[in-house]
């Protein structure tokens, strides 16, 4: 699909949220460093875990409204209150206010906000995309978020510990920006709008209303088995790739000692744990920003069913090895995989959801597929304490056993789905002969 043939809702989101995206990658990946040093591993993973616990509940929000108050409004919604939250955050770390507990609230409410914008956001590419470009459009906007990350971490190395006040004054600035553009130049696309605001009599329903009517359509979603399944196993294997700005971060700057990861002649270059984590990340960003879309079309000439397999194994393998060195080569190798294992399922499975989710629930099935990753990344801070309780060694044992469970699961996942399309597939060829 040529950029000429693209909505201009999909060119001006593209855009705007690249920007936002590279100053939020600039500070996301040194938050649990941040946290562990001024709160303490135990007290920073329960809050990282409370935190997160609340976009749980955002997200299922935000794909209801999505798919009854539309999904431009909720993205301008999300838009001002990140831009709000930005403010206090950059408040919190300011020259008049040194607070962390400020800067917890701010983070969560940026979370908080995200949860409400990208269930909208996934919706309206449904909308607006043909069902066989959806993927390559789902990888060129998940190559813009990793761009960002190849150069966010990096400099965010440099501006989160030096002048984070200025950065985080800059992401305001933006988030406004980006509410404003988003308010005037993309339009609503929710398939049909209907009044849900009010009842059959034309009074106002009430809040509680509201969110039981919201309550009986997951719970349509939750009577989905094998979309339940896909959602248990996504959660078990993300508690992998959460870690990369939590366990991996600490980690790398607790235990990974300075080294010289190149020498020539009288030239070297040499990082220490710190240093060597912001690289890191930044290697997963660009092997993303380079194959994702090379990857999104290889992987769609194979079995989705086998494609999950083996993504989720591949994460144990690079847990494994990542929890098992501290050379810098090795861990670089053990990102490489890591990497290769998100590529695998990035433009496959926001395909795949679109395929099992009705037309008028979109948004909503979009959601209740993100809890995978707000759930994830709810228990995923617990890995943060684990290391005080077993060991780093034995907590990346762990998160290896959970991507074998995932794989398991999957397997188990597609085969019913397997089973579920010969059968649709064998009814239908009956029907024509039945009817002659």
């Amino acid at each position: 699909m040529k950029w000429k043939d693209w909505d201009r809702n999909i060119k001006v989101r593209l855009l705007g949220e690249f920007v936002i995206n590279l100053l939020f990658w600039m500070f996301f990946p040194y938050m649990a460093i941040y946290f562990s040093d001024q709160l303490g591993k135990e007290q920073a993973g329960m809050l990282l875990v409370a935190s997160q616990l609340v976009g749980v509940v955002t997200n299922l929000v935000g794909g209801y409204c999505a798919d009854t108050f539309g999904r431009k409004r909720m993205m301008v919604i999300a838009g001002a209150g990140q831009a709000v939250s930005f403010a206090v955050f950059a408040l919190a770390n300011s020259p008049w206010l040194d607070s962390p507990v400020l800067t917890f609230l701010a983070f969560t409410a940026l979370g908080l906000f995200g949860s409400l914008y990208w269930p909208a956001s996934h919706a309206m590419i449904a909308d607006v995309v043909p069902e066989k470009n959806r993927s390559e459009v789902f990888a060129v906007f998940y190559t813009s978020i990793n761009i960002s990350v190849v150069f966010g971490p990096a400099l965010g190395s440099i501006f989160f510990f030096d002048y984070r006040f200025e950065l985080l004054l800059a992401c305001t600035i933006v988030g406004i920006i980006l509410t404003f553009v988003l308010q005037k130049y993309i339009r609503e696309t929710v398939p049909e709008k209907k009044p849900i605001a009010e009842d059959q009599a034309g009074s106002p329903k009430k809040w509680n209303q509201v969110v039981l009517n919201q309550l009986k359509d997951y719970r349509v979603i939750a009577k989905d088995k094998l979309f339940l399944l896909f959602i248990l196993a996504g959660i078990l294997v993300a508690q992998t790739f959460m870690q990369l700005d939590l366990l991996i971060a600490v980690y790398t700057t607790e235990k990974v000692p300075a080294q010289t990861l190149l020498h020539l002649g009288n030239w070297s270059f040499s990082l220490t744990g710190e240093k060597a984590f912001g690289y890191i990340v930044s290697t997963n960003g660009l092997l993303v920003a380079l194959f994702t879309v090379f990857m999104s079309k290889w992987m769609n000439k194979y079995k989705e069913g086998n494609v999950f397999v083996i993504s989720s194994l591949l994460y144990g393998v690079a847990m494994l090895l990542y929890g098992n060195t501290t050379i810098l080569w090795f861990l670089l190798l053990a990102i490489a995989i890591f990497t290769a294992s998100e590529l695998m399922v990035v433009g496959i499975q926001e395909s795949f959801i679109s395929k099992l989710a009705p037309e008028h629930m979109r948004g909503q099935y979009f959601a209740a597929a993100g809890l995978r990753y707000s759930i994830g990344r709810s228990l995923a801070p617990l890995a943060i304490p684990l290391t005080l309780w077993i060991g780093f060694r034995w907590t990346f044992f762990l998160l290896f056993v959970l991507t074998v469970i995932s794989a398991f699961m999957y397997h188990v996942m597609f085969r019913l789905h397997d089973q579920k399309r010969a059968a649709e597939n064998k009814q239908e060829a009956v029907a024509p002969q039945s009817a002659g």
